[in-house]
This record gives C-alpha cells, sequence and structure tokens, in this order.
C-alpha cells in the first residue's frame, strides 16, 4: 500500500537555469525506509523540504496516506524531522526537548510525559533525561533529536543527513539503532544522505538522484548489482571502467581483448563497468566466459578484503579477494588470470 506518493515535483529557484528538482515522481510503500542518495546539489534535501513543508514546489503534488498535503503547512501535515545540525533547545533537558512538539500539538500532561519516556526508552536514554544537550555526546544527541521525532507518532519520518556530524565508528552505531527504531514501529522514513554505504545498509528502496531527477529507484541490490545508467554505475560503488566497441550482439572489443556480455548496445562505442568482487582469479586450467591475463601493479590491504589493481589486455581492473585466500598472497608484479561472468557486466553506450 502506498503511503507517500509524489507526483510530477519540481521546485525551480529564482536565477538558476535549471530547477533543483526535476519533475520527480514515487511511490513509498507503508512502513518502507526511502533513501535520498546523490552528490551535493541534486535536489535531495531541497526534495526533503518539499515533503515537510519548508519548501513550496513549483510543481506536483505530495500525498501522504491517501491526502494530498501539498498545499498545507508544516505543522499539519504530521511530519517528524530530524535535521543535520539537530536543532536541540541547549537549554532544556533531553527530556524537555522531547516534550516541546508534544506541547505545541496540545497533548495533554500526562499522555505527554507517558510519550517523552516511552521515546527515550525507545532510543536508549532512558537514565538521560534530566541532561541538557552540552551534558550529551554526539551520538546521544542525535538519538535525543530522533526521540523528538518519534514521539508525537508521526505519520512519516524524516532524516536530512543525521549522520554526517559523528565520527565513522559512531556513525555505523547510530545508523544501525536508526533502523532497528524504524523496523520496530514500521514508521515510513524518507532519508537523505550522501553516503552510499547507509544508503545501502539503511533503505529498503535508494532513490538516486542527479541534477535534480530520480535516475534510479530499486531496492539497493539492485541499485548495487544492475545500475539502470551510467551515473548511478559510477557513484555507487566502485568499478573498472573499460572502454569498448561492439563487435556482435552480446560481444565487445576492449583494448586487446574480447568479451562477452549478457547485455550490449546494439553498436558503436559502450563502456564497460564491472565490480571488483565479480572478477575472480582462476585457479590453474580453470576455464571461464571471460578470463584475462593480468599483472597485479597494486595491493591495498584493508583487513578482510585485499584489493589487487592489475593490468590486462582490457584495460586496468580493480579485483576484491577474501583474505586468507591463495590470491590475498599475491604481490606487485605477480601474474594471475582472472575471471568475470558475462551477466556481470554493466555495458552502456559511450
Amino acid at each position: 500500500m502506498t503511503h507517500l506518493r509524489l507526483e510530477r515535483l519540481t521546485r525551480r529557484f529564482p536565477g538558476t537555469a535549471t530547477p533543483a528538482v526535476d519533475g520527480i515522481s514515487l511511490d513509498l510503500p507503508q512502513g518502507a525506509l526511502l533513501a535520498l542518495l546523490g552528490p551535493s546539489g541534486c535536489g535531495k534535501t531541497t526534495t526533503l523540504r518539499m515533503i515537510a513543508g519548508l519548501e513550496a514546489p513549483d510543481g506536483g503534488h505530495i500525498q501522504v496516506a491517501g491526502r494530498d498535503v501539498t498545499a498545507l503547512p508544516p505543522h499539519k501535515r504530521n511530519m517528524g524531522v530530524v535535521f543535520q545540525s539537530y536543532a536541540l533547545f541547549p537549554h532544556l533537558s533531553a527530556a524537555a526537548n522531547v516534550a516541546f512538539g508534544l506541547e505545541m500539538r496540545g497533548v495533554p500532561r500526562a499522555e505527554r510525559a507517558k510519550r517523552v519516556a516511552d521515546a527515550l526508552t525507545l532510543v536508549g536514554l532512558d537514565g538521560f533525561a534530566a541532561r541538557k544537550p552540552r551534558q550529551l555526546s554526539g551520538g546521544q544527541q542525535q538519538r535525543v533529536a530522533l526521540a523528538r521525532a518519534l514521539a508525537p507518532q508521526p505519520d512519516l519520518l524524516l532524516l536530512d543527513e543525521p549522520l554526517s556530524a559523528l565520527d565513522a565508528k559512531l556513525r555505523e552505531e547510530v545508523r544501525d539503532e536508526i533502523r532497528a527504531v524504524q523496523q520496530r514501529l514500521g514508521t515510513t522514513t524518507v532519508f537523505v544522505t550522501h553516503d552510499q554505504t547507509e544508503a545501502l545498509a539503511m533503505a529498503d528502496l535508494v532513490a538516486v538522484m542527479n541534477q535534480g531527477r530520480i535516475e534510479q529507484l530499486a531496492p539497493p541490490e539492485e541499485v548495487f548489482e544492475r545500475p539502470a545508467t551510467r551515473f548511478v554505475a559510477t557513484f555507487v560503488g566502485r568499478a573498472a571502467i573499460l572502454a569498448a566497441e561492439v563487435v556482435a550482439p552480446g560481444l565487445l572489443r576492449a583494448g586487446g581483448a574480447t568479451l562477452q556480455a549478457a547485455e550490449t548496445p546494439q553498436s558503436g562505442r559502450a563502456e564497460i563497468f564491472i565490480r571488483p568482487h565479480h572478477l575472480r582469479p582462476l585457479a590453474d586450467g580453470e576455464d571461464a566466459a571471460n578470463a584475462l591475463p593480468a599483472r597485479v601493479t597494486r595491493r591495498t590491504y584493508t583487513g578482510d578484503i585485499i584489493t589487487l589493481e592489475c593490468n590486462s589486455p582490457a584495460g586496468t581492473l580493480l579485483a576484491e579477494v577474501p583474505g586468507g585466500t591463495p590470491a590475498a598472497s599475491l604481490r606487485m608484479g605477480d601474474t594471475l588470470r582472472l575471471g568475470v561472468d558475462p551477466g556481470d557486466l554493466r555495458v552502456f553506450p559511450a
């Protein structure tokens, strides 16, 4: 069942030649988490602000649970918003910060106290109700902001890059906590981020945005494994990019190598994208539909994964191999053969 629907949503700012958001449409099911992913200036935050009522669209419609909210002011949309800056009141305790929105909605005192306690418990801060923001860590402040957004039991939860101010380890912890809380409550959520790891780890659906448009809207696995456009293939994850020529349907010439692909343009110049984890070292005598001789030119150790940068007849390749395997012992200058399945090659017109 669709809970959030955007129909041809558009926003133009004065003095700019192109729209910040250019007629985007999407349907988000009840209880799902949508990540709006893209580089700075792609329109993702503007989209979130229009959903929240903080920006007025120049065209299109916003529906929540079947209700058109396009013309409603923010306080009549029943949405919870967590900002990048947390926006906590420094002179109020954690409990008072969480209670603020409930007071504005006229929730009775007894019900308000219960909701505040429940919200703080939900985010793991039931023992921190009396503390001021300055007495809390960055992660704890973020949890207070989340509790404040959830306490009014919103129809929609909106998160605007809420983890960007946290260090890497804390960022991962809070990311997992937000996702766990969201799934527990079943709150439909829109999450803005430029971090692909966050988007892939948290979302049920990812909308990859570029220049005000959605280039692909799909589950995380599909966005990563089967990018719909060249932009998505380059923005999400790493890939070796090989210049090629289509010589026949399903057959390409890249440098000095001929490669088979499940899907190719009809003819002309093309670009081949290969994810590092799709390239596998071949054992002696092992065959593959695409087998390329290669020489290691760089080795990067990151713990459980070793990345090998290799020269091949097709061009420069990146291969990820698990630690503890024979290929993990390869060093610069060593030779090997790399195999890749035709279905793992993504090919776009050049």
